[in-house]
């Protein structure tokens, strides 16, 4: 069964630090981009990272940029989000995606992008 599962949410305070981890099963998951979004209570979904196929390009929203790392470990088909500094606006739903080989540079979800993660929460007390 193809699928990707996260992992890795919780409570943090302000400045914390917490690891997501997005394990892919069922494929390959170094043939593909994966792309983390995060939804906030109220808000619309939005595109935190993307790592492309071969890690060829990385992007980043820029609330997170220096705060946040997005990486591969193709031996566990996991790819991770690193979460430093984190603030109370980063409370959310994360969620992991893949399915093409592409990552978009505004970190809207690709074409094909079409396996998700049931999300992990995230929430930041100040």
């Amino acid at each position: 069964q193809v699928q990707v599962a996260e992992s890795g949410g919780g409570l943090v305070r302000t400045g914390g630090t917490l690891r997501l981890s997005c394990v892919a099963s069922g494929f390959n998951l170094n043939y593909y981009a994966l792309g983390w979004f995060r939804q906030a209570p109220g808000k619309e979904r939005e595109g935190v990272a993307c790592i492309s196929r071969d890690d060829e390009f990385i992007y980043y929203k820029d609330s997170v940029k220096g705060r946040f790392t997005i990486s591969r470990d193709k031996t566990a088909n996991t790819v991770y989000l690193q979460m430093n500094s984190l603030k109370p606006e980063d409370t959310a739903v994360y969620y992991c995606a893949t399915g093409s080989q592409h990552c978009s540079e505004t970190l809207r979800p690709t074409d094909g992008m079409n396996f998700w993660g049931k999300g992990s929460l995230v929430t930041v007390a100040s």
